[in-house]
Formats: structure tokens, C-alpha cells, sequence
């Protein structure tokens, strides 16, 4: 009897979800060494995805968007950042602004990548990513 196609989805979706999660608390740890303090994770803003990671640095909002890839057989992890998932997290963060009251901060959206060179993470961080 084959195992039921389902079930395996879902295994293969949990493991990629717990290694970008280990890649989202890698990046957090990253940031607060670099004086970054994180007001919050995950923001889920409907069909407009999820933040992974809202943090302030030096008076700005930076809204963190966290990529990890085990390998480049599919492309780097920035290469994921698409000029349409660019303005899905656009969409996110003006969400995000008016539900906090925040329209008139100063913020930026920051593309943390991870890749891996001889299994140790490589950590990538491109500032203002889409301005």
C-alpha cells in the first residue's frame, strides 16, 4: 500500500515551513546583534500574505522580509523576492501602516537572504530593497 499523497504534502510542507522558521529566528538573531529591535513576527494581513519580520532601527520601521534557500539549484534566495512579490509586501506594509496608526513613519522594507556554503548559513542583508 503507497502512502497517501496528502499526508506526504503535508510532511514535505511542515519541513519547509520549520526551516524557513529556523531561518526567520537565524535572521532575528542577526538583527538584534546589528541593534535591531523586533516589534513583531508573522503578521498574517489577510490575503495580502505575512510579514515575517517588523523591527526598528535607528528611528525607522524596517519591515524584514526573510528568504532561505538550501541550495541555488533553484535560484538564489533573493532571486525569490519577485518584482510581483515586491509589491505583494507593499500591499502588507501599507496594511500594516494604517492598521498601527502609522502612515506618517519612516520605514523601509529590508530582504534578509540565507543561503549555504559548506553548511554553515550565509547571511545577505540588501537595505531599501524595492525604493
Amino acid at each position: 500500500m503507497s502512502p497517501d499523497p496528502s499526508l506526504m504534502t503535508r510532511a514535505f510542507g511542515s519541513a519547509k515551513r520549520q526551516f524557513g522558521d529556523r531561518g526567520e529566528r537565524l535572521v532575528e538573531r542577526y538583527l538584534r546583534r546589528q541593534g535591531y529591535r523586533i516589534v513583531a513576527r508573522n503578521v498574517t494581513t489577510g490575503r495580502m500574505g505575512e510579514l515575517d519580520l517588523v523591527a526598528v532601527h535607528r528611528g525607522t520601521l524596517v519591515f524584514v522580509e526573510v528568504k532561505t534557500r538550501r541550495s541555488t539549484a533553484y535560484g538564489s534566495p533573493e532571486e525569490a523576492v519577485s518584482p510581483a512579490k515586491l509589491e505583494k509586501l507593499s500591499r502588507a506594509i501599507q496594511w500594516y501602516l494604517q492598521q498601527k496608526g502609522l502612515e506618517r513613519v519612516r520605514y523601509r522594507l529590508d530582504v534578509v537572504a540565507i543561503g549555504y556554503a559548506d553548511g554553515e548559513p550565509v547571511i545577505r542583508h540588501h537595505h531599501s530593497v524595492g525604493d
